[in-house]
């Protein structure tokens, strides 16, 4: 059964339609933000003037103090030339394009950016046979280069209830697959699709509460291509996601395919690999077929080695610049209430390792008896305790849980080896007891001091909103994915929403 309807030109899809096909919102998938429709194909971003800006100033503005400071001649005129090669480095490398401008290059294409910029600058600098100093230049650069592989990360991030153009999906597969990808996507709100209606295949019920404007039957039928374009028209969608299954095999999907271009719809095929950075996959066809080829995760090479160095650099030099503030917080600790000034506890580490964390103690002496009694007030729903007004937390305990001051002592931990400073949070030995398959890879890389649950919501997260982060983070971390996270924790610390 379907719905007639006959294809349309490309062209009339992206045009707000009302009336007679109008269909009221149901559920929890349609009350997604409807602000931005998809524009033309080939628009840049709103952001990206902004981000050519920052580019600009990010390399400028350092260069032209460092080279100032250091008394070069013609510092303005030097910094601004390296900020317009920079500029246009960047943008003859494709990072200002539509398909990129959302992600991160990764430290190594940004270490080849940086190289092709200090290649040309030298070209330049000799044929201007300019006077300054060519390492002063050079060393001019780093806080710029820094800065702007930063926001690369910043953008790469996934980030719930973040605003984007919003594409109107209609969902065709079978009632499994279908109320799967309708599930996933009503879960999350760090992507920009919204399912306005689902067409399945065969008489099979679904649960979820999407509007069904048609069904196709369980074999291949002429009419499947119209009926799903009716089903579009009648609600606004502009994208088919297919969900591939038995009763929509391979044969049959071209023939869909083939139907909804010539009738103006996008379509995307639902793959079942989840979590995986779009930078990780590498399409290719060999023999007629269509290949996704996964880059595997970052655990060995250069980037953990730098990942490493930038921990251990990184935590000496917090602790230096912060002992002023960690003796003052350990006066405070000591004087508002009896007990050390430091919690010790044994937590899970990388490779599921146990290891001591440190932090200041921001309980009750012997909160740790109580906890029984408490574990009917979890307000957690996976194995992590967690309790909105936990009655162990002291006066000064829930000043430094909201400003995140009680985790600095783990510093120590990231100098010692047994933490980074960003990564998964490190378990407790009888949360990871009750870990499943799925939740042990969480300990596939070194638990961090700061991570994408930080700055994602922190205790407000459900428990699979934490592992999705986690598993996201372990599968697609880079350099600049970390620099990202600890520009953004800044300001997450400073709003302090989910600590507690």
């Amino acid at each position: 059964m379907g719905l007639a309807g006959a294809p349309r030109p490309r062209a009339a899809w992206n045009r707000p339609r009302s009336g007679e096909f109008d269909q009221p919102r149901q559920g929890p998938t349609v009350q997604r933000e409807r602000s931005a429709r998809p524009g033309p194909k080939g628009r840049p971003g709103r952001y990206l003037p902004l981000v050519v800006c920052f580019d600009l100033l990010g390399l400028g503005l350092p260069g032209w103090f460092v080279l100032r400071t250091d008394g070069q001649p013609r510092a303005l005129a030097g910094a601004a030339a390296a900020a317009l090669v920079w500029s246009g480095v960047r943008a003859a490398r494709g990072r200002y394009a539509i398909g990129a401008a959302g992600r991160s290059p990764g430290a190594l294409t940004a270490t080849g950016d940086w190289l092709l910029l200090i290649g040309v600058l030298a070209v330049l600098w000799t044929v201007a046979d300019a006077s300054i100093d060519p390492a002063t230049a050079v060393v001019a650069l780093i806080p710029g280069l820094l800065a702007t592989t930063a926001l690369s990360g910043i953008r790469q991030l996934p980030r719930p209830g973040r605003r984007r153009t919003v594409r109107r999906v209609l969902v065709v597969g079978e009632a499994a697959g279908v109320d799967r990808a309708v599930r996933l996507l009503g879960s999350r709100s760090d992507h920009g699709y919204l399912v306005v209606a689902v067409v399945p295949v065969g008489t099979a019920a679904l649960t979820c509460e999407a509007p069904v404007p048609g069904r196709l039957a369980p074999t291949p039928a002429d009419d499947d291509a119209s009926t799903v374009l009716g089903a579009a028209f009648a609600h606004e969608a502009d994208l088919a996601l297919v969900v591939p299954g038995p009763q929509l095999g391979e044969e049959r999907l071209r023939q869909l395919s083939w139907g909804l271009h010539d009738g103006g719809l996008d379509l995307s095929v639902l793959s079942h690999l989840s979590e995986i950075a779009a930078d990780r996959v590498r399409p290719s066809s060999a023999a007629g077929l269509t290949l996704l080829h996964i880059v595997p995760p970052l655990r060995r090479g250069l980037q953990p080695v730098l990942k490493a160095a930038v921990d251990r650099t990184g935590a000496a030099a917090g602790l230096l610049v912060l002992t002023p503030l960690l003796l003052l917080l350990a006066v405070a600790v000591r004087l508002t209430s009896a007990g050390p000034v430091f919690h010790r506890q044994i937590r899970h580490g990388q490779h599921n390792q146990p290891f001591t964390m440190w932090k200041f103690r921001t309980m009750v002496a012997d909160a740790e008896r109580h906890k029984a009694q408490l574990a009917t007030a979890n307000e957690n729903d996976g194995p992590m305790f967690k309790m909105r007004r936990d009655p162990r937390v002291t006066r000064i305990g829930r000043l430094l849980r909201r400003s995140s001051l009680d985790e600095l002592p783990q510093l120590f931990n990231v100098l010692r080896g047994d933490m980074s400073l960003v990564g998964p949070r490190p378990p407790l030995p009888d949360e990871v007891s009750r870990y499943d398959e799925r939740e042990l890879r969480r300990l596939a890389v070194k638990p961090g001091l700061t991570g994408l649950w930080q700055v994602s919501g922190r205790s407000d997260l459900s428990w699979q909103e934490t592992v999705s982060l986690d598993l996201w983070y372990v599968d697609n971390w880079s350099v600049a994915t970390d620099m990202g996270l600890m520009a953004r924790t800044l300001r997450a610390v400073t709003d302090g929403r989910g600590a507690y």
